[in-house]
């Protein structure tokens, strides 16, 4: 993180920059999608470990094509903190799905009929 020149109210900014592996330094709006997951999610585990937080909401974090390699290790880091902090995982990932203890979600049985489903794993 990086203070930036201030803007027209005078006041400055925090540019976010990342060097992911093979890469130069730059601004995280230059990264892929599963990058800048990879690296919200580093500050995320960061500022956690610093200052823990009761529960974490995750959205999709899984879902950039490029993160794919990188969700076996988002994994292990949920089930590590899991032991602080509660996890509110959004996410179309069948394999994310299946690290979840309880799982609550809706799905589509026949065409046009949605369906709820809920109630622990396991």
């Amino acid at each position: 993180m990086r203070l930036s020149e201030p803007d027209s109210s005078g006041e400055p900014g925090i540019d976010v920059v990342a060097q992911p592996p093979g890469k130069r330094l730059q601004n995280v709006l230059l990264l892929s999608g599963g990058e800048k997951a990879m690296t919200a999610l580093a500050l995320l585990i960061a500022i956690f470990r610093y200052q823990p937080s009761p529960f974490c909401i995750l959205d999709e974090v899984d879902a950039p094509p490029s993160m794919r390699p990188n969700v076996h290790t988002l994994h292990q880091l949920v089930s590590e903190m899991s032991a602080g902090t509660q996890f509110i995982v959004v996410t179309h990932n069948r394999k994310t799905m299946e690290m979840a203890s309880v799982l609550y979600g809706v799905t589509m049985q026949e065409p046009g009929v949605s369906k709820l489903v809920s109630g622990p794993l396991g």
